[in-house]
């Protein structure tokens, strides 16, 4: 069945779904460095756009998923993703407003910290078709985070 011959939900079972995914991703996110988040609220050629990646499908976007926790085990001692809000903003869209913070495994025990918020947009299922991320510094200042600072290397 394709999307146009899908039957169309009433509005409270479309309010459900949303329900659904705000419940969901206040499960989800706030472990996604940890643990994978659930699929099955995506549709299956999920938009996704941050400062540094754009991609489609939801085959990608497991892998960043998987990416981040990989990265996470990997580089830092202590990362969390702090959800400060989830909301409604409409009626097809969810925002979220976060913040990432962790310590880098390196000797100068390095902190990042970042605050960003994402938009969700549903379809007329219900289904999130997109997620855009924006963050409130560039990449590369994030990353400047991880040098050690003149007080740091002495």
């Amino acid at each position: 069945m394709t999307v146009s011959e899908s039957p169309e939900l009433s509005e409270s079972e479309y309010q459900a779904r949303v329900e659904k995914n705000l419940a969901t991703l206040q499960k989800d996110l706030p472990t996604l460095f940890a643990e994978d988040i659930s699929y099955d609220i995506y549709t299956p050629d999920i938009y996704f756009n941050d400062p540094v990646n754009t991609f489609k499908y939801k085959f990608n976007y497991r892998i960043i998923f998987w990416t981040l926790r990989f990265h996470a085990q990997l580089f830092f001692r202590e990362i969390y993703f702090d959800v400060h809000n989830i909301r409604q903003a409409a009626k097809d869209v969810i925002k979220v407003d976060w913040t990432v913070r962790g310590t880098l495994r390196v000797p100068w025990q390095a902190k990042v910290f970042f605050n960003g918020n994402s938009t969700y947009k549903m379809n007329e299922e219900g289904l999130i078709y997109e997620h855009l991320d924006t963050w409130d510094r560039k990449p590369q200042e994030i990353l400047k985070q991880f040098l050690p600072t003149k007080r740091q290397k002495s």
